[in-house]
């Protein structure tokens, strides 16, 4: 019981099928209609409606047979930049909600439950369920328990459009008893292989271990799961997402391709999604790391350590165009690409460096200002560098302007 005299439990709010929802939240003509969200080159179907996954498609299925299983679907390019305006109208209804809410990732938001004198947690579920309905339009799944864990375990089971609280021992225990071990988030593969060696296979399985085992099969972060379904809240509510560690843009390069060309011209889109990063956090890259992988299978690592930490355009470029060289194999068709920002600081923390005259520095950085302010008002990418005339299509996408990385302070995806 808190100080004011009122409850407290631990919610955890999932929407739906939420890209699926959000295009229908602008044109119902695809209620109840098999519907599949396709990833930014099309190629692939990134989220799908119940009516399309109850025809076997699956998430990450190639378009092309998806369309075998299911030819009476309708597929659409997604619309990140859409999909945050309705994540951020149901982030602002949460904090109105409750004073303690985590944005976990673009559909999930984990919550301080509150409830007064005759009102119910059960209760308070079904409203916040409704609110977000009638509000922005998407059907959402709402669970709340005594922590975090057993919350999200309550509402993905509670799923389509459910509301439900379980806050006591034999209510828990019925619903640890009927799910597999996996659907803890955490624990997957290796870790669910170590657990079943020693007979643990369900949730009601791991919550009845003996604790120093579980430590010992899973490490501490394995234990803290252990405390979580026992109904134990160890893992905090984060109000804001913690410092980055690390910075990255990339991804598919649409079509694989062995044209080093090509691959310059990727290289240098991905270091000028990754300033906007950097310059968004305020915080400078002491190493870049860049990742190549290959339609053979296997990936390639170039990396550099930089003379100071740096945000800008050319220092940043002559840092990649070594990690490239060092990546590339020379013949081998790339598919994806990863750039990665690593030993983040504050810009302006180190000494400035003996090679880095100050005309040069003052110069660069006046033509980033003069970029991002046209680019700030005309739309991103309008001033971008010559080398990614390569990709005209890319750039004539407008859905290859925004991605999900760009929906920035959510924990995760």
């Amino acid at each position: 019981m808190s100080k004011e005299g009122r409850e407290t439990a631990i919610g955890h709010l999932d929407a739906d099928c939420f890209y699926v929802s959000a295009e229908r939240v602008r044109d119902a003509f695809l209620n109840d209609k098999p519907v599949g969200v396709l990833g930014n080159q099309g190629a692939c179907v990134i989220a799908k409606s119940y009516e399309m996954k109850g025809l076997g498609v699956k998430t990450g299925e190639p378009i092309w047979e998806a369309m075998v299983k299911c030819p009476e679907g309708i597929y659409i390019k997604r619309d990140f930049r859409w999909y945050e305006v309705l994540s951020r109208m149901m982030l602002d209804l949460m904090r109105d909600a409750s004073r303690r809410v985590e944005y976990y990732s673009i559909d999930e938001f984990f919550f301080r439950a509150e409830v007064g004198r005759g009102e119910t947690f059960e209760g308070l579920a079904r409203s916040l369920r409704d609110r977000i309905q009638e509000c922005v339009g998407v059907p959402v799944t709402v669970g709340i328990a005594r922590s975090r864990t057993l919350a999200k375990l309550i509402s993905d089971a509670s799923k389509p459009h459910g509301a439900r609280a379980v806050l006591d021992a034999a209510g828990e225990e019925r619903l640890l008893a009927d799910l597999p071990v996996t659907e803890i988030t955490g624990i997957a593969g290796r870790r669910a292989e170590r657990l079943s060696a020693w007979g643990i296979t369900t949730c009601l399985h791991l919550a009845r271990a003996d604790r120093a085992l579980v430590r010992r099969l899973l490490t501490a972060s394995g234990e803290a799961l252990w405390w979580e379904i026992n109904g134990d809240p160890v893992q905090a509510i984060n109000c804001r997402r913690p410092a980055h560690k690390t910075l990255s843009r990339g991804g598919s390069l649409g079509e694989a391709t062995d044209d080093p060309t090509l691959l310059y011209a990727w290289l240098v889109r991905n270091v000028e999604r990754l300033i906007e990063e950097l310059r968004y956090h305020r915080v400078a890259a002491g190493r870049l790391k860049l990742v190549v992988l290959y339609k053979t299978g296997h990936s390639a690592v170039g990396q550099r350590t930089l003379a100071l930490p740096s945000d800008r355009f050319d220092v940043l470029l002559d840092a990649a165009r070594p990690c490239l060289r060092q990546a590339w194999a020379r013949g081998a068709t790339a598919t994806h690409m990863h750039l990665i920002a690593e030993d983040l600081a504050p810009p302006g923390q180190a000494a400035l460096a003996y090679f880095d005259p100050p005309d040069r520095r003052l110069r660069a950085e006046a033509v980033a200002r003069v970029k991002e302010r046209i680019n700030g008002k005309v739309g991103r990418f309008a001033v971008r560098s010559a080398a990614t005339l390569y990709l005209p299509a890319i750039y004539a996408d407008a859905a290859n302007a925004y991605d999900i990385c760009d929906v920035r302070d959510k924990m995760c995806f």
